[in-house]
Formats: C-alpha cells, structure tokens, sequence
C-alpha cells in the first residue's frame, strides 16, 4: 500500500471535481483526484447530460425530417431510424468527451486515482480500487454528485423498470413508454423516445410538469409535448408496477381517488436525484448529514470539520451539472485565499426539449409569494420573423422586473436555442440591468434574440412587434 500527499484532493471527477481540480493546479496546487467510474466526467458526461443531448439531437433531426422538411420543399421517401446507430454515435460522444477529460487531467498535472474513497481521517483517504492506497491532501473537497431518487412502490430491475442510466441504452424504441415524474429528465428522454415513435405517458404528483419552473414555461410546454404525442396524468400518485419479460403494469390513483391502470413496455422512473454520500466515512470523522442526506457547509463551502469540503449535488442548492462547476472554482479559490462570490438565483435552468425551456430568477409564482411588486413583458416566437422563417414559432420569452425600478428579477424563455439565449439573462441579473437596459441594447436582425430585446420592450409597454 503507498501513500500519496498532495495539497487537494477531490473525491469525485464530475463537472463539480474536475473543474476544481483543474482551478486548484492553476493557482498552484499539487492536486490529485479520486473517481470510482473507469472514465472521468461523472454522471454527466457518462450517463447524464452528455448522452441525453446526443440522442436528444439524433431524435430531433429525425423528427424534424419526418414532420418538417416537407414544407421546406425537401422530400424524404423510406425514412427510418437506426437506434442502434443513434446508440453508437452516443457512445462516440461520450468516449471522445471523457478522454478529454483525461486530457485535461495530464495537462494540469493532476495525479488520478480510480476507485471508492473513504476517509480513515480528517486529512486521508483510503482508495480501493485494483491496488489499495492511501491518498492525504491538506484540502479535501467532497464532489461525489448524485444518484437517482428510488421510488419504493415501484422498484427498478434495470430491464422493463428503469432509471435514466437504462433508458439512454435501450435496444429498441418502446411501442408505449410511461414517465413516472414531470421534471427535466423525464421529460427530455420521453421526448426522444417520443419523437421516434412511442406512445409516451407521463404520471407526475404534482398539478404541472417541470414544477420548479415558471407556470407558464409548464403550461407551453405541455402543449408543445401534446403535439408530440404525450399523453398526461398530473396531480396523480403511483402506488405500485408489476412487471413481466415483456411489459409493465403501473398502478395509481388521480386526485379524485379513482384508480389508474397504464400498460407499457418500458417504465421510466425519474422523481429526481438524492446525493450520493454513503459509503465515504464521514461518520469516522464528525461529519453528520441533513435530513436529505446533504453534506452541511457554510457559505465558503467548508463542513464543520476543517480541511473538508463539499461542492455539487452534496450541498444544498440546483443539482446541476454547471452549478457544481461554479462551487468547484469558488471553493478551491476560497482555499487559496481567494474572495470569489457565487449567487445561486444566477444558475440557469434549462429543459432540452424542442423547443427547449430555459429560466433564471425569480419566477412569476415565488415573486408572489414574497409579495414583491412586479411587472411583466413576454413576447411570442410567432412574431418572430427569424422563427417564422424556420419554421419554429412555438413559444414565449417573458421577462419579469421590479413595478418601481425596472431592475430585472427573472427570464424565462420557452422556444428555439433557449437554453443558449438564457445567457443574456444571466448577464443582466449579474449586472442588476432594468429591463429598459436589455430593451434598448441592438440585437441583430433577423434572430431568435430579439424576442428578449421585444420582451424587455414590452414590460415597459413600449413593444415595437406585437
């Protein structure tokens, strides 16, 4: 057994842990990182964020084939898909994203270990992987990320009940799919199944899907998913699932009382994700979880012991993949000394459906809830001319600002590249901007932005399209 002292070490090599890896061996660091998978990158880019987008991209060219080229004046004669292809080329992506990983790792000189830690002290770690090591670092940061939230009633058996980790690794495309949960990841991977051709149904608890966003992103969404095929059973509780070799029976019940009874192929359970902290030893070293087995950590992301830290999924705040990069550079900048600061109503939400979701701020529900006095702008895709001309005029952007001083509180955007004009919201929550500011800044013409110019415009009453 040897042993291995550095200045950091990171459990975990998600966007959380490699991130910080790499800022700690820019300020200087000897560092080393420590991950179970025989691949970095974690649960994002090996079974999460990464393959879900490339099958979310392979379905849409095929949907949009199907359904769209012909008003285009493009014919398509014998279209079909290839899922073993679209299962390929996911693969390729991964691989090719986690050895640049690995790239990364060798290019700042970062030591790295595979296999499950646990800590033996405050300062060391033993690491059992195909040789047992004992690794010690002055500054420990706990990055291990999250797994899926199991649903008692109806346990997973990997094959016609499965998680997220199966569904993007299926053989074939189910002829019926029932989602179990609303939120992001059920509805992103029913939309791949579903635009290629599955009957898919989704049972979520609560009275919208994507609840945790604004109202009305949930409202445009189901509407476009409803188009795609979706079938809706909200505000109804699963109680179990029966599975055979070849189909499953889910059993519920609707807000009346009544009982459900759905028949698929494949389940999908997707509830959300809890952090994955068992297993490390905090309880060797003081360290006690909270009630939703998160690591508690004060605002430079220590735990109550010194020299241990947590970032990500672990802690308290949005499990999100770009979040727990943030945390990464932030904590390793406040080991070194460093005042960096990190505002979590600046993290972006996004949904990668077609047409993608994206918020960040306040939405139109909590606004109200506080009280706070608001004013709202919203402009359509459909009065898009650079929409109209693709085709892709389903959606709104709607900007929310202070009823006095016109600073922006919240964007939210429901339409085409979404999830890359959010940025602009970002920008101007960081830099407190009215919505005067977005409305009078150029945006070129013809794009999907200036609907967030229109938007600004129009929470002033001064929309110059609508």
């Amino acid at each position: 057994m040897s042993e291995n002292k550095f200045d950091l070490v990171v459990i975990g090599a998600g966007p959380g842990g490699y991130v910080a890896a790499i800022r700690g061996a820019q300020l200087g660091m000897t560092v080393a990182i420590i991950e179970k998978r025989d691949t970095l990158g974690g649960t994002c880019l090996n079974v999460g964020c990464i393959p879900s987008k490339a099958l979310l991209d392979s379905s849409e060219h095929f949907h949009q084939a199907k359904e769209k080229f012909g008003v285009h004046g493009i014919k398509v004669t014998g279209l079909k898909h290839d899922i073993k292809q679209m299962m390929k080329r996911k693969d390729d992506v991964v691989e090719t994203t986690t050895k640049g990983i690995e790239y990364l790792m060798k290019k700042n000189n970062i030591t790295v270990f595979h296999g499950a830690a646990t800590f033996v002290a405050n300062d060391t770690l033993d690491v059992a992987g195909k040789k047992k090591e004992t690794v010690k670092g002055a500054h420990i940061i706990i990055a291990t990320g999250s797994e899926v939230t199991p649903l008692p009633p109806v346990p997973l058996d990997g094959k016609r009940i499965i998680s997220s980790d199966e569904a993007i690794a299926l053989k074939e495309v189910p002829k019926k799919l029932i989602v179990i949960g609303g939120g992001v990841i059920g509805m992103e991977i029913g939309s791949v199944y579903g635009r290629l051709g599955a009957e898919v149904t989704v049972v979520e608890f609560m009275d919208r899907i994507i609840p945790t966003m604004d109202g009305d992103m949930s409202k445009q969404l189901q509407r476009s998913l409803k188009k795609l095929g979706f079938n809706f059973h909200l505000s109804t509780k699963v109680t179990g699932a029966k599975a055979t070799n070849t189909k499953v029976t889910v059993t519920a019940e609707n807000k009346k009382g009544e009982e459900v009874s759905l028949d698929a192929d494949y389940v999908l359970v997707s509830i959300g994700r809890r952090p994955h902290t068992d297993k490390l030893g905090l309880d060797k070293i003081g360290i006690a979880l909270d009630e939703r087995g998160r690591v508690p950590v004060n605002g430079r992301f220590e735990t109550s012991v010194p020299g241990v830290y947590a970032i990500g999924d672990v802690i308290p705040g949005p499990m999100l993949a770009h979040k727990a990069s943030e945390d990464g550079v932030a904590c390793v900048e406040f080991i070194a000394g460093q005042h960096p600061h990190l505002d979590y109503n600046m993290i972006p939400g996004v949904v990668y459906t077609w047409p993608e979701v994206a918020s960040v701020g306040a939405t139109e529900e909590q606004l109200k809830e506080s009280g706070r006095q608001y004013k709202k702008g919203a402009f359509p895709f459909k009065a898009s001319g650079r929409a109209r001309a693709s085709e892709e005029s389903d959606g709104i952007v709607k900007i929310l600002a202070d009823a006095e001083t016109d600073e922006m509180l919240g964007m939210h955007i429901i339409g085409p590249r979404a999830a890359d004009m959010i940025a602009e919201g970002v920008l101007g929550l960081a830099y407190r901007a009215s919505a005067e500011d977005i409305g009078i800044l150029p945006h070129a013409h013809p794009t999907f932005s200036e609907a967030i110019k229109e938007a600004a415009l129009d929470a002033n009453g001064v929309a110059l399209h609508i």
